[in-house]
């Protein structure tokens, strides 16, 4: 009898230890929590360096501590970032086309925007060329400059690419930098950018909204990616055919071309474009966060998964329906609330890493990635010890999660890793359905990416065919850098909780395999990769 009741005793304490190992670790509720905090209205909407920003940074160190996560930045939890914030003064700013001598004025704001990622020249006055995507891709012999001549001219580009260039490919190509560089090479001096009508994330009429609010760049000369650039501008869909006017084609025509990803004819367009421009200048100061949950291994646990998330959003600005707090709850909130979440959920469900986690809530993602590009640059680990990035942005857990979108789903084993994560919770995994809308270089994985490191995004999708698409482009539509972006949206706190437990579990893969994560021998984004030196 003693032996059947140890036996018995044995047993129910084994179950025991495999019903909690079993358990989910998130509920969805502790996440939505986080996300309460960092998009209530006394936060404005964080915009980067301001005092929302600021305090929602506060708060967010407040709970890293509680989690037991480690300071890991060069100032506590803080990495400091400086910008140059650029305002437009409107009032002085002029666009016209100039055709025969004639002048035909562009209305600010109704027909097009300047733009100040690039810090315009006072006056501008140039030739247009239209140059198709405006792309050199020297991995499909694909040049849109070859036998057209741009010197000293502004060049108009149709956003997009060809169908025969891969998505990721695509992307990295119309990076700002990438594009820069070939146009300098080709001695354009500006960019008059075309929208996609087919592939329009918000309406011009809210893309136009905010064109005062200020525009910021690194304030470091190592991160100046368009010297010699004079002017950006872009064009609101419905005004582009008094670009084309007597070149012999439309805008119809082009975008059309554009929206099945055809080869598009380039040519000379028959106006001028005359600009002069007003930019108030100013200086700014923000941080990333940088938190560390130690890893147990003599060796490896030098070595870092990084978990991150942008935790800035856009602010105050015009109002929208009464309404001028741009909360951003899923934009950036959400993801911000998951890091927090998940250190919360390894103090309370401890696991034995080998290597540790990065926590890395960066600043100005919505001003150009600029904070993720500062860190990857200058990370406040050793450089070659970050193994892979796991980025959230903007998951939108809006639909029940049946369906994962991984961004960099084939460019590195990151990708089956995640597969097998989602998979074990009955979550199918699917590839960028959307290469035309370039998600792969729009959140700052991809600027550790640039640094080697292997790395993914993933968020929640709707299924094929059933109207969760249409919910998903009605929020985009509707709600994407919007005030609606808020606390008042419906949200499915069991996709949330579903969706942590993926991150979970694909970061504890990471941080306790043998080998660090690589990349596929055919992804292009491995020629930015070094050998690594340990855990290989």
């Amino acid at each position: 009898m003693k032996l059947k009741s140890v036996v018995f005793l044995f047993t129910l304490i084994f179950a025991a230890s495999a019903v909690a190992q079993n358990a989910p670790h998130f509920d969805g509720q502790s996440w939505w929590n986080y996300v309460k905090v960092l998009a209530d209205d006394k936060l404005e909407g964080r915009d980067t360096g301001s005092r929302g920003e600021h305090e929602a940074q506060a708060y967010a160190v407040e709970q890293l501590k509680a989690s037991g996560a480690e300071p890991a930045g060069t100032d506590g939890f803080y990495q400091p970032v400086k910008f140059v914030s650029r305002k437009i003064d409107e009032a002085n700013c002029s666009l016209a086309l100039m055709r025969d001598g004639k002048r035909e004025p562009l209305t600010l704001g109704e027909d097009a925007i300047i733009g100040l990622r690039v810090m315009p020249a006072p006056e501008v006055n140039a030739p247009l060329v239209f140059v198709g995507y405006g792309l050199k891709v020297p991995e499909k012999n694909y040049d849109d400059f070859a036998g057209i001549d741009v010197r000293g001219k502004i060049v108009v580009i149709f956003s997009g690419s060809p169908s025969d260039v891969p998505g990721s490919l695509a992307s990295h190509y119309q990076t700002a930098l990438e594009r820069w560089k070939v146009l300098r090479a080709a001695g354009a001096i500006g960019i008059v950018s075309l929208i996609n009508p087919a592939s329009m994330d918000i309406p011009w009429s809210r893309i136009a909204l905010n064109r005062a609010h200020p525009t910021m760049d690194l304030d470091y000369p190592e991160f100046d990616e368009t010297q010699g650039a004079k002017l950006t501008v872009t064009v609101n869909p419905a005004s582009a055919d008094k670009l084309f006017a007597g070149s012999g084609h439309s805008f119809e025509e082009i975008a059309a071309l554009g929206k099945d990803r055809k080869p598009m004819p380039h040519f000379p367009l028959a106006v001028s474009l005359a600009a002069k421009t007003k930019v108030e200048v100013t200086e700014v100061k923000s941080a990333n966060l940088v938190a560390k949950i130690p890893g147990t291994d003599a060796t490896l646990k030098n070595e870092y998964v990084v978990l991150s998330a942008h935790l800035d959003h856009i602010g105050v600005g015009e109002p929208i329906n009464g309404d001028r707090i741009y909360n951003g709850a899923m934009d950036n909130g959400s993801g911000s609330a998951l890091a927090l979440d998940m250190a919360a959920s390894f103090k309370k469900n401890p696991e034995k890493l080998r290597r540790s986690i990065l926590l890395v809530l960066v600043t100005g993602e919505e001003k150009g990635l600029l904070g993720s590009k500062y860190f990857a640059a200058h990370p406040t680990v050793a450089p070659k010890s970050i193994v892979a990035d796991i980025n959230v942005d903007m998951f939108l857990p809006i639909v029940p999660l049946r369906l994962l979108t991984v961004l960099g789903l084939e460019d590195s084993d990151l990708g089956s890793r995640a597969r097998e994560a989602a998979e074990a919770l009955n979550v199918k995994v699917q590839p960028d359905p959307e290469p035309l809308r370039n998600l792969f270089v729009r959140s700052d994985q991809y600027n550790f990416i640039r640094h080697g490191v292997p790395s993914l995004a993933m968020s929640v999708a709707p299924e094929p065919g059933t109207p969760e698409v249409k919910l998903f482009k009605d929020w985009l539509t509707q709600r994407y850098h919007a005030p609606s972006d808020d606390l008042n949206q419906p949200v499915e706190l069991a996709a949330a909780a579903k969706y942590e437990e993926i991150v979970r579990s694909l970061l504890i893969n990471v941080a306790n395999g043998d080998r660090r994560p690589a990349w596929n021998t055919d992804s292009f984004f491995r020629r930015y990769a070094e050998p690594a030196k340990t855990g290989e």
